[in-house]
């Protein structure tokens, strides 16, 4: 017998969060299968095809250029949607829910720039690459939460999603600051005007997303030619895309933001990112020798990741729950606390993105860079892993303010 309307329960929505983080970590297992794959072309008879694809120019630009700045436009643009959403209306839109992400995320920041510098001290030349070890690589971290399933809280894992998001952030900042070529005023006034348009779409509540898009796509060529790394472009046109949706709709998912990001979540997880690093991961490892592993470069950049990044983000996150500046994520150990920020060291899209910036046109600083990144990512993958998959349960650390992340 069929039930009243009024008896009939409603599907529940999943949560944006929820597609979020199911995205992300599936996409970091398919990214982790695709390094493997790339180091196995990469020192195998096909890896003259290999070298020479990326190397191949297409319209003006290599394969290799086209994925870094084309491809990882549409990367950052992804990552400048969640970054405003999440600050608008999501985890980070109150400064109690920013706080310990935030804290966390700028000590992971700087206390692995600083272990780089100190082993590279003596190598002046070696010191553009302080950034690598900066930054963490979401789809990574959460693939490796993922394997883990429920013995992670569920805090932990938001709480891992918001300092990555803010270490994006982050690094975004520090592209713009400190890796920018010598500038063309001709084309920088006409991707600032790009964006005067862009902002005024907003003001004038434009939520068709096609104007956005197409004003995006001249926001980015400008942005290639003026000296500015074009992937800004898409976080630049991310914030101006309006969060509010049609008044002729009521759904928030209609937003121009929302409809834009769901979009974006797929294609970016499992086309972009594993593109990326199918390109950026391989790097042959003939005649690589245990004095190539312990040079300054590959050993300040693993060092960094896996030394600086858990001691950062764990010393800095529990100096602030001590304090009281910061609430605790809910049901968290001391020892999940720290897996946890041992998966921060992860630092594998991002780090190689910043590598390749740092160390342009010099292919044995670059492939230094990539056994450094392939070497703290992975040590930081398999510590987090460990520590979690044994971390006692019991005894959540004691909240001087209410818990976090519920």
């Amino acid at each position: 017998m069929d039930l009243p309307k009024s008896d009939v329960k409603p599907k529940r929505r999943i949560s944006l969060m929820r597609r979020f983080l199911d995205s992300e970590a599936s996409g970091g297992m398919i990214l982790m299968g695709v390094t493997v794959i790339a180091l196995a072309i990469a020192n195998s008879p096909l890896s003259g095809a290999y070298f020479g694809l990326l190397e191949t120019y297409v319209l003006g630009l290599s394969v290799l250029h086209w994925i870094n700045d084309g491809l990882m436009a549409v990367f950052f643009l992804l990552v400048g949607l969640e970054i405003k959403r999440e600050m608008l209306d999501g985890q980070l839109s109150t400064w109690p829910r920013r706080m310990l992400p935030g804290i966390a995320a700028f000590g992971g920041m700087v206390v692995p720039a600083l272990v780089y510098l100190a082993i590279t001290w003596n190598e002046p030349h070696l010191r553009p690459g302080w950034a690598i070890p900066a930054a963490t690589d979401i789809a990574f971290a959460l693939g490796v939460l993922a394997i883990l399933g429920p013995r992670v809280p569920k805090s932990l894992t938001i709480f891992l999603t918001a300092l990555a998001i803010l270490d994006d952030l982050g690094a975004i900042v520090i592209i713009a600051l400190f890796y920018t070529s010598d500038l063309s005023l001709l084309m920088l006034g006409a991707a600032a005007l790009c964006l005067a348009v862009l902002v005024a779409f907003n003001r004038f509540g434009i939520v068709s997303l096609l104007p956005y898009l197409a004003v995006g796509g001249l926001l980015w060529f400008f942005m290639l030619k003026s000296g500015i790394h074009a992937t800004l472009a898409g976080v630049a046109l991310a914030l101006t895309i309006p969060l509010q949706a049609d008044p002729k709709k009521t759904r928030a998912e209609d937003a121009p933001l929302h409809r834009l990001e769901h979009a974006l979540h797929r294609p970016v997880a499992y086309a972009v990112i594993p593109i990326f690093g199918l390109a950026n991961a391989g790097v042959s490892l003939s005649g690589l020798s245990l004095d190539a592993i312990l040079s300054p470069l590959p050993l300040g950049i693993a060092m960094g990741l896996f030394i600086g990044k858990q001691a950062g983000v764990y010393a800095f996150s529990y100096a602030a729950i001590r304090l009281g500046l910061a609430d605790v994520p809910a049901g968290a150990t001391r020892a999940q606390c720290y897996g946890v920020a041992l998966l921060c060291g992860i630092g594998f899209t991002m780090s190689l993105f910043i590598g390749a910036l740092a160390f342009p046109g010099q292919p044995e600083l670059g492939d230094a860079t990539k056994i450094g990144v392939l070497m703290g990512s992975a040590l930081s993958a398999l510590a987090g892993y460990l520590v979690l998959s044994v971390a006692p349960r019991e005894r959540p650390l004691k909240p001087s303010r209410p818990a976090a992340y519920n």
